[in-house]
């Protein structure tokens, strides 16, 4: 697979993050742990805010593991991520975010697409590289994104959880407190992984399930269910699930 292009697509450009060094390169920040008054302010601000504003696109940070052993889930991910923006074709628009980390310390994001043939063109640039997993930055720029323009969901795809687990959950809680579930899609058996998708799911009101390594119908039901909830809500989720089991297994597990 082709490496990653030193400059984004045009008219993708990477989001700006924290930072100025961060603005140029679209990295994600480092998470970091919240204090008291942060914790405080997070509150007053979550509780004030409206989650979603009437009439906007659906907003879905789709969420993936980059690393070396991920390539064969990453290549089958490029192919179904259209089905994501056909499911809500008759709900309203979507747009993506698409987040992944790999190698050394690398994480990153594109701002918001809301075309699947730009971001399928995107992922194929993208080449998997070994490294530990950066969950917690996921859900920090997921949470910073949601605060700053409001997210209805995110989407994780990957297979292990090389983190503290109750720093993870710290950030999950958050993102509950803004109301943007996690749907935690789980490939393999791993049971740390299982333990820490589950508690964030639980956390954010969301939900965790398992696909079967290279099961692609698995993951596009899935994603389908993810996307046409990030679109119509709760209603949209509920009347998917009469006819798709991914829907289901996703509308089962959520408060």
């Amino acid at each position: 697979m082709a490496g990653e292009p030193t400059k984004p697509p045009s008219g993708q450009d990477t989001r700006p993050a924290t930072s100025p060094d961060a603005r140029k390169s679209g990295s994600v920040p480092d998470a970091r742990t919240s204090t008291s008054d942060d914790i405080a302010a997070f509150v007053a601000q979550a509780r004030a805010m409206s989650p979603h504003r009437a009439g906007a696109p659906g907003r879905l940070v789709f969420a993936l593991d980059a690393t070396m052993s991920r390539q064969p889930t990453w290549d089958m991910a490029c192919a179904l991520q259209a089905d994501m923006f056909r499911e809500t074709a008759a709900l309203g628009s979507l747009d993506i975010r698409l987040v992944y980390y790999r190698g050394f310390n690398e994480c990153r994001a594109t701002g918001w697409i809301s075309d699947s043939a730009q971001l399928a063109r995107l992922m194929s640039k993208i080449d998997c590289r070994g490294g530990d997993t950066q969950i917690g930055r996921v859900l920090a720029e997921t949470r910073r994104e949601a605060v700053a323009s409001g997210v209805r969901a995110l989407v994780f795809v990957g297979d292990a959880m090389e983190e503290r687990i109750d720093a993870l959950c710290a950030t999950a809680g958050e993102l509950g407190l803004l109301k943007v579930p996690a749907f935690m899609f789980q490939e393999g058996e791993d049971a740390t992984a299982e333990k820490a998708f589950r508690e964030i799911a639980r956390l954010t009101g969301g939900a965790w399930c398992r696909f079967d390594p290279g099961a692609a119908a698995q993951l596009r039901e899935l994603l389908r269910a993810a996307a046409a909830y990030a679109a119509g809500g709760r209603d949209a989720l509920l009347q998917l699930a009469k006819t798709t089991s991914g829907a289901a297994r996703l509308i089962g597990q959520m408060k």
